[in-house]
């Protein structure tokens, strides 16, 4: 996370070399290229650098960024390097049925922030296409994506180690390696901002696991998603990792709908938080609603499509 937000300024240099003469003449606002990243992997430094409209950069920096960027970047290359080849299809069903729920989404989010429904609309039009090829490629495709992701997220961390390593040797020898990079310090007071979030996020989330014990497993039997699965909605609104490692516990039905809620509601009460409440405050009530929203309508959207699902 520090590597990319020391490299953020150089890369949205890099980006708006690209996009800003396309973004001009469509009449786009070039923030919404930033959201391919989460927001704490640079989705939302990016987004601001980029940014013609301030509001539009905290639109695609936050809210944009914390749902679709986390699901590309994180979600799907994580998510799959937890199963197995015979899993996969109801993985990447959940997702996109996830996908499909993030207009509504997006709207929430965004007229909670003042945006109007055409602003909305046409500045996350890219988002919305980006989403749409990728629902048909998964679908058409799915080992050739699969790969796709699998290099596209090795990609990131490539890049981030880099930042990282070149931060700390300008940090340590004072040498101008590059001169549009941030001090590592700044970058490592948003990294620790969250890590103070996360002490208490995480013992909250165990804590819920255990008193709730009884209410999650009658929720199981009326929708019917295994134990694994309504434990992992739980740590999915904390943290990514717990959840997705839960997958191969699923049973097939929780494998889909699980999948197309963290699509939105990943992160909601833990990294994504903590995040938006060090860098933008103002925005967190349209984050959370944004996710939320998309959250419950994902998950509601898979619990319809597989209610004949046979195990």
């Amino acid at each position: 996370m520090a590597g990319i937000i020391c490299l953020a300024p150089i890369l949205s240099s890099l980006l708006g070399i690209l996009v800003k003469p396309v973004c001009g003449a469509l009449g786009l606002d070039p923030a919404i290229f930033g959201s391919i990243l989460a927001i704490d992997m640079g989705g939302y430094m990016l987004s601001m650098d980029l940014a013609a409209d301030p509001q539009i950069g905290l639109f695609s920096g936050v809210v944009v960024s914390s749902i679709f960027g986390c699901t590309i970047v994180y979600n799907i290359p994580v998510g799959l390097s937890f199963i197995s080849e015979e899993e996969r299809p109801d993985f990447t069903r959940g997702i996109l049925l996830g996908l499909i729920s993030m207009p509504v989404s997006l709207l929430a989010g965004g007229l909670l922030m003042g945006l109007g429904i055409g602003d909305i609309l046409w500045n996350s039009l890219p988002v919305l296409l980006i989403s749409a090829l990728l629902a048909v490629g998964v679908m058409k495709k799915p080992d050739a994506m699969i790969r796709g992701f699998q290099i596209f997220g090795k990609g990131i961390r490539l890049i981030a180690t880099f930042g990282l390593t070149i931060a700390a040797v300008i940090h340590l020898t004072g040498m101008d390696l590059l001169p549009m990079m941030p001090p590592l310090q700044e970058a490592m007071q948003t990294v620790s901002a969250i890590c103070i979030v996360m002490l208490g996020s995480m013992p909250l989330a165990e804590l819920i696991q255990r008193i709730m014990k009884v209410p999650f497993q009658k929720i199981g039997e009326k929708t019917g998603l295994n134990g694994a699965s309504t434990t992992a909605l739980l740590l999915g609104l904390v943290s990514a990792t717990p959840a997705l490692a839960l997958i191969p516990q699923m049973n097939r039905r929780g494998k889909v709908v699980i999948s197309a809620c963290l699509v939105s509601c990943v992160c909601t009460f833990g990294a994504h938080f903590a995040f938006a409440n060090n860098v933008a405050p103002q925005i967190v009530p349209a984050m959370l609603t944004a996710k939320l929203v998309g959250g419950v309508l994902g998950g509601g959207i898979a619990l319809f499509v597989t209610r004949n699902m046979k195990e």
